[in-house]
């Protein structure tokens, strides 16, 4: 049953006896000691020394390492986790006891059997950002209701390949029955496919919170009897063929040394083999296999290498029916990142079909 998955959550922490406090009196140099020697801190009276810690942890951080090229940049990340995590906030009746702090109903809804623990203050800081997003809804361009993105689950923030794959189903003519929607994520592909006509979509995925959080999102509505999910990778319990397969993979590889890498970010060696493996069999023979991709490893140096045309020069399963791209739209000025890669990045939608 998919009520019974457990969802992944930040895991609470026990209260400790002895905790070192912090408040604006203490010493800021010495708190950060502590934490560089492992000893968590608590933070205490208000919200915002949480927030003011975490600055002053960042320009101790910026001060100690230096932060140009991409390995020093990523030793920066990992210290400034490791640390941070070790600023802890105490939670009492699914609240958090700190004064002016956010009011996250993600507290009472996960962890309705533990009313009274402890958390990292940026997995609060996470929680909260999700909340809003999860309460007020997120507006998708290609959608006609907003999306209510549950907890720990990708929702897109750009939308090119979207409006790729919505122009590419306005002009689909072939049969409208069912779907596979591999790694459904929040459910927007799917969404698009039934907006479009598609009478049943059969959607997987490994996160449990998109499984259980579109189960929720759907309820009792006829949207329930036209989606069905399963927890599972790739293609999971649905051996049925069908007219049309969709797939949204993560558009980077995996680095050998990545640690704790996210599935919906970075593919390992085996997805793209096995997903396609499983997609000849599913496929009806008149039928379209459609991914959407970018050309983002490759303008980024991280690899040469293209799993969809390497399927397609080796595999001798399918064949390239049509190929669509657009230009990705330019990065705002507000990111603090540095993206001028963005300016020849393309978003590519392939559509493949039995050999």
């Amino acid at each position: 049953m998919i009520t019974d998955i457990d969802i992944n959550k930040p895991e609470p922490i026990a209260p400790e006896k002895r905790l070192e406090l912090f408040n604006p009196a203490t010493d800021f140099k010495q708190t950060i000691k502590l934490l560089e020697t492992g000893k968590p801190v608590l933070i205490t009276a208000f919200y915002s020394n949480g927030l003011v810690l975490l600055k002053a942890l960042k320009m101790h951080l910026k001060r100690k390492l230096p932060n140009t090229t991409f390995q020093e940049q990523r030793e920066y990340r990992s210290e400034y986790h490791k640390l941070s995590n070790l600023i802890l906030v105490e939670i009492i009746d699914h609240k958090l006891v700190v004064k002016k702090a956010p009011s996250i109903g993600w507290l009472e809804k996960l962890y309705p059997e533990n009313s009274s623990f402890l958390l990292s203050f940026p997995q609060t800081q996470g929680l909260n950002s999700a909340w809003q997003w999860y309460k007020n809804g997120v507006a998708i361009p290609v959608l006609r209701n907003k999306l209510h993105p549950y907890y720990g689950v990708y929702f897109p923030t750009r939308f090119d390949h979207l409006e790729l794959f919505d122009n590419w189903l306005k002009r689909y003519d072939g049969a409208k029955k069912a779907a596979i929607d591999v790694g459904i994520g929040s459910g927007v592909l799917s969404l698009q496919m039934i907006k479009h006509g598609f009478q049943k979509v059969f959607g997987t995925d490994t996160n449990p919170n998109a499984i259980v959080g579109l189960k929720e999102y759907m309820g009792e509505t006829k949207l329930s009897r036209k989606i069905e999910l399963d927890f599972a990778s790739l293609f999971g319990k649905f051996e049925k063929q069908t007219e049309l397969i969709v797939f949204n993979p993560p558009w980077l590889p995996e680095s050998h040394n990545a640690d704790n890498i996210e599935e919906a970010i970075y593919y390992n060696e085996h997805l793209f083999p096995d997903f396609f493996a499983g997609a000849k069999q599913r496929l009806l023979p008149e039928g379209k296999l459609v991914l959407l991709f970018s050309n983002l490893a490759q303008i980024t140096k991280v690899t040469t290498a293209h799993p969809i045309e390497k399927e397609l020069a080796e595999g001798g399963r399918f064949k390239l029916e049509n190929y669509l791209k657009k230009a990705v739209k330019v990065a705002s000025d507000k990111t603090k990142r540095d993206q001028h890669w963005r300016a020849s990045e393309e978003v590519e939608l392939w559509v493949l079909t039995h050999k």
